[in-house]
């Protein structure tokens, strides 16, 4: 991966992949599927260029065809790419660092481009030592993740996941579980690793103190 060290390395116009429910976070990897004319084209244009793409979800407000952005995406780097013999590309984006979505640009690409402003999420790109949580916080966290995992009868390696470092579990658990947008946006802006361990531990009790079971969902 290309070495991003500060902001300032980073394009400040880039094209956004707005989907609702897809949650990107820094070192996090995310495989998509890209089969709509208007992304295949995008997809062209970043691989001949820098591959920064900005995932992001909509909020209320405009019309379906083109929802109103929400306040704060992440950039990621096409670190995989595939082509299959229907047209489909088959990538995956590696997440860089988060940014504000600033200002739409007037282009005639048909897919959607702004101004990323990446200041405020600077340490993103810092490579500190691995967060460790307070025994009591881990213990608290384990048992909210069993009893989320048991009521929508999913499963986990639990062996990899105990030895598996804190920013790597709550990335992966973060970007994985089915959770709605809304609270999938409430991740990503959190506004560091433990504050995102917070919130999806305080989200995994919420799930937990909910009357029934949708059965409805699968880890992505």
């Amino acid at each position: 991966m290309a070495p991003y060290r500060r902001t300032a390395d980073l394009p400040q116009v880039i094209p956004v992949f707005p989907l609702d429910g897809a949650l990107l976070l820094p070192g996090g990897d995310l495989p998509l599927q890209i089969f709509e004319p208007r992304y295949l084209n995008m997809i062209d244009d970043v691989m001949a260029g820098d591959r920064i793409v900005g995932m992001i979800q909509s909020k209320a407000g405009g019309d379906r065809t083109r929802p109103k952005l929400a306040d704060v995406g992440c950039a990621g780097r096409i670190t995989s790419y595939a082509e299959t013999s229907d047209g489909r590309y088959l990538i995956t984006l590696t997440g860089i660092c988060r940014f504000e979505a600033g200002e739409e640009l007037n282009l005639r690409t048909p897919y959607r481009q702004l101004r990323a402003h990446y200041d405020k999420f600077e340490a993103d790109l810092s490579e500190d030592e691995d967060a460790v949580a307070e025994e009591g916080a881990r213990s608290r966290f384990a048992k909210a993740l069993k009893r989320y995992l048991n009521r929508r009868e999913l499963d986990i390696d639990w062996e990899t996941a105990s030895g598996a470092p804190l920013e790597a579990l709550v990335n992966s658990l973060a970007m994985g579980l089915p959770f709605d947008p809304a609270e999938k946006q409430a991740l990503l802006e959190a506004p560091d690793l433990n504050g995102r361990f917070d919130a999806l531990t305080t989200l995994l009790e919420i799930d937990a103190l909910e009357d029934g079971d949708d059965g409805g969902h699968s880890v992505q």
